[in-house]
This record gives C-alpha cells, structure tokens and sequence, in this order.
C-alpha cells in the first residue's frame, strides 16, 4: 500500500524479535478466540446474543458477501456503524478479505462523510436506517460515486445487510498481519480528521497488552459505552480487548444513565470506558439508587482530562476504582496501574503501555525540557504510526526526522514516569472528549454570505472540558445566531461541532504580527461570563 509509511526494517524487526509483533491477523485473532471460547457470549447487542463461534461464523459469512459484492482485498469502505451487534461481523468481515473499514463516528454528517468517501476513494457504505432521530439513508443518497450502500435495517432503495450473499466454498485473499488493516480517524486540527493507517501486527500488540494491564478475564463484562467505532472503545482495551480475553461485550445505545446503568445491573457489567462529562452525569444521576451497580469494578476515563476532584469522587460515588487513560488514536496510549498509589491515580494520566514507547518533550524549538517541566509530547514506539495516510505535507511537519509523533499534547513527567496533562499545543478544541477543528468550523462559517470574518475559540467548562465560541464579524444583512447555527447544520456538520455561543462583534482583537488573537478573544469570554 503506497499511501502507507512503514516502519524502518531496523524498528519493525525488533518488535518481532520482542514478540510484540506475532504475524497475526485480525481475521485470524478472531478465529482463536472463536476456537478457544466458542460457545461463551462474545457480543450483546439489542436482541442479539452472539456466541464466539457465532460471531466467527457470520464474519465469514459476511467476508465471502463481501466478494460476491466485487469488493475486495485493499478496498476501502467507510463504515458508520451505531453500537449494534452488526458491527462485529461487518468489520472483521472486512478484516478477512484485506478490505480497510473506514472508521466514522455516528455523529459525522455529510461534510465529513462525503470527505471520507472522496479522500479514500470508498467503494461502499455501511449504516444503520436510523440511529438518535437520523436517517442515514439520506445521508448516503448524497454521497456520489459509491458501488455499495448497505444499511442495517429498513434499507430503503438501499441494500440491506442481511441480505448480503454468501457462499463461504471459496478461498479468501491472503492477508498479511504487516499490512493496513484500517484506516481510524485522529482528531483534526486543521480541518477535517487525518486518516491514520493500522496494522494488524501494531494493533492487536496494544490489545493484548492493553487487556492485561487492564486486568480483563474470561468473567469480565466490558460494556461498550462510547461510539464503539472510536480508538478508545475498540483497543483501551475496548472491544478487542475484551475478544482477546474471552469477555463479554454489552453494547449501550446511549451512555445516559436510565439507558446504561439498567444495562450494568442486568448484564453484571465490570468495566467501560467513557469521557469527564458522562463520568460527571454518572456520578450526579439520581438514577445511580434505582440500580445495583455492584458489579462494576473498574471506570475507565479518557479522552480529555479529568478533573482531579471530580476523579477523587468515582470511588465513593459509584463503587468502583477509577483508570484514567490518555492516548490517541496515531498509537501512544497511557494507563493509571492497579497498583498506582491512590494520589496518583486520582490526579496524573498514567504510564504508557510498552516499555519500548520511547517520550521525548521538547519546547517551541525542539530542544528538550528540564525534569518536571511542561513540553511538548513526542512519542514513537511499536503501535505508534509513522505517517497518517495519503498526506505527505502533513506528515513533513507532524513527524520528526528520526520518527517520533509530534502528539500536540503539552504533558509534565513526574519522576514515576507518569503523565500529567496540561493542555494542547495544537489550535484544537477539546469538546468533552469531541476535537473541534477551528479552521473547519470558521471556514464554514465564512461560506455564509453575511459572515466577512470568523474565530471559534475554546474557553474552560467545568463539565465539558471546553465550551466553543464563535466570534463573528457580520456583513449586511447582519446574520442572526440562530440563522448561523442552522445554516452549519445544513451543510452536513456534525453537531459537537456547531458553536456552543455565536457572539457578533465589530473587530477582533489582533496580534502585533497581525493574526487574531485567539487568547485575547478567549479571555474577552470568560470576562464576559464573570460579569454577567
């Protein structure tokens, strides 16, 4: 694959040596579950109650559909899946022919999967009918150029899913674990998100690990709480992690607690991962009386910091220990340890996964921080990418000469080797978790024939993180707000991404070079909320 960057011989032949890369495949991993835990429940979804042999046996069945369909083996299929059961067998379907799923999340609309389907080149298009009051069939009516729609559910003039053929006499393409298994999405600091290539040898490494530090056996539960398409639910440990180590998978709609916590006391959930504001919403439901949450041993929280006095709160107020967990979908990912004293894990990020995931913090100029300072996080190692996919600019800028991963994160490294968190370098928004590009919302914005210039700046939320602001210097007709947030919607952006609060100004604030000052507009906010 000419659009993937591989790692040196020099690098890749270590992490052989290691054992950390073991020459399987996906397809192949779920195929020694299936034969190790056949008749356990793998997946609960809806009414859907699938065993591991189950699961193995329609992801042939799909892998073989897949075919029939004439997609096949380097093809790319942009797979906007819910958290249903249909999923699983879609995906490692894909995995066995050497198609690449393209992983959207549920909330992309159409500026974004029009991006994905374009930029990839994708031959299908897997969605579910309706999910959280959507049609994505008329999401996928828009998308030119497609071979395949295939809906799970009412299909419309689509395909459906199940009805996929499938005639499993024939042989599959052979499949090599050093190859691209998928393409996931990183958090988009300058537009729409970059395509990060996956091997097959480099994931399933932070999996196994990952469900090891994690503590994951045959009698956990792993409930599958976020999009389950996202890096954090599919590998920290995630879905995989609980394959790998028998477990079972209980897939939630939705993470609000009269949907969710039901599911923990009738499934005798142990573990999931979520986000600080579902975290926080947990821990406030009035819900957590009406339900026995007993079973819960371990929360996992990541994607964006968690508060250090919110952390202190999970034990007492759900009954479980808390993991905190940074990473990111390019590969570094870090764990709070079962062992870690309790100050620890309630105010630092953890420790990373491999021994060999080598940090480096620099400052603005490259040059290496003092112990205990903040600086700028560089990361390489045996699960961290070498390149994002078909973006060679980019990646001239993103990756040093020698490797390492420029990650935007600023981080402050105790002595322990743990991680603290501190912010982003990167002019990127941390919505609760969501990365809101600003460049992709204002050039939005700009496309609006009463908007002459536009700013969306970040500023501190107690619950979210961050809250987005758009600051706007309108043309005449002057645009109101309101019309700005619906003009967003109808141009297919997904929703974490409309403007919290559009504020109409006269100017903005510059720097004496001239650009806008994002810190000053920022400031004029939390000035503004003070006051009111």
């Amino acid at each position: 694959m000419t659009d993937f960057v591989a790692w040196p011989p020099e690098f890749a032949e270590r992490y052989r040596e290691l054992g950390y890369w073991q020459g399987q495949t996906l397809g192949d991993f779920l195929a020694e579950r299936a034969a190790e835990h056949g008749s356990r429940i793998a997946v609960v979804g809806g009414d859907n109650r699938w065993t591991y042999q189950q699961l193995d046996e329609r992801a042939t069945r799909m892998a073989h559909g897949l075919l029939a369909l004439g997609i096949g083996k380097g093809d790319r299929v942009v797979l906007q899946l819910p958290n249903v059961a249909e999923f699983f067998e879609v995906v490692f379907g894909l995995f066995r022919i050497g198609a690449l799923p393209v992983f959207a999340l549920p909330a992309h609309r159409h500026s974004e999967i029009e991006y994905f389907c374009r930029f990839t080149d994708a031959v299908a298009y897997v969605i579910a009918d309706k999910f959280g009051g959507f049609d994505y069939r008329t999401l996928a009516a828009r998308i030119p150029g497609l071979r395949h729609v295939l809906v799970a559910g009412d299909p419309g003039e689509f395909q459906a899913l199940d009805s996929v053929p499938a005639d499993a006499s024939g042989p599959l393409p052979d499949v090599r674990a050093d190859e691209v298994a998928f393409l996931n999405l990183s958090g988009g600091s300058t537009g729409v998100p970059k395509l990060i290539p996956r091997t097959h040898d480099d994931y399933l490494y932070s999996v196994r690990e990952s469900a090891e530090i994690c503590g994951l056996t045959t009698e956990s539960v792993y409930m599958a709480t976020l999009p389950v398409s996202h890096n954090f639910t599919l590998s920290s440990p995630g879905v995989l992690g609980a394959l790998h180590a028998g477990s079972r998978i209980v897939l939630t709609p939705a993470p609000s607690p009269d949907i969710a916590f039901p599911l923990i006391e009738r499934e005798g959930v142990t573990i999931t991962g979520v986000v600080p504001p579902i975290a926080l919403l947990w821990m406030d439901s009035p819900a957590r009386g009406r339900f026995d949450l007993s079973s819960m041993r371990l929360l996992q929280v990541g994607g964006a910091r968690l508060a250090d006095e919110a952390a202190k709160r999970v034990e007492t107020e759900l009954g479980c220990k808390l993991q905190q967990v940074f990473g990111m979908a390019e590969g570094l990912v870090n764990y709070t340890r079962d062992d870690d004293p309790w100050d620890l894990t309630t105010t630092t990020q953890g420790t990373p996964i491999s021994p060999h995931d080598e940090i480096r913090l620099v400052d603005a100029d490259d040059v290496e921080v003092a112990p205990g300072e903040v600086g700028q996080l560089l990361t390489r190692g045996p699960y961290t990418i070498r390149g994002y996919y078909r973006a060679d600019e980019h990646n001239a800028t993103a990756f040093t000469k020698d490797g390492f991963y420029r990650t935007g994160d600023l981080v402050r490294l105790l002595p322990s080797g743990h991680i603290i968190v501190s912010g982003r370098v990167k002019d990127q928004i941390n919505r609760g978790g969501e990365k809101v590009a600003a460049e992709e919302v204002e050039n939005h914005l700009l496309a609006h024939e009463g908007v002459h210039d536009a700013v969306l700046v970040g500023v501190e939320d107690p619950q979210l993180g961050e809250r987005t602001c758009a600051f706007v210097i309108p043309r005449s007709p002057e645009p109101s707000p309101a019309e700005l947030r619906r003009f967003l919607r109808e141009r297919g952006l997904a929703a974490f991404k409309i403007p919290d609060k559009i504020e109409l100004v006269d100017e903005f604030p510059y720097t004496g070079v001239g650009k806008t000052s994002r810190r000053a507009l920022a400031q004029a906010i939390k000035e503004g909320l003070e006051a009111r």
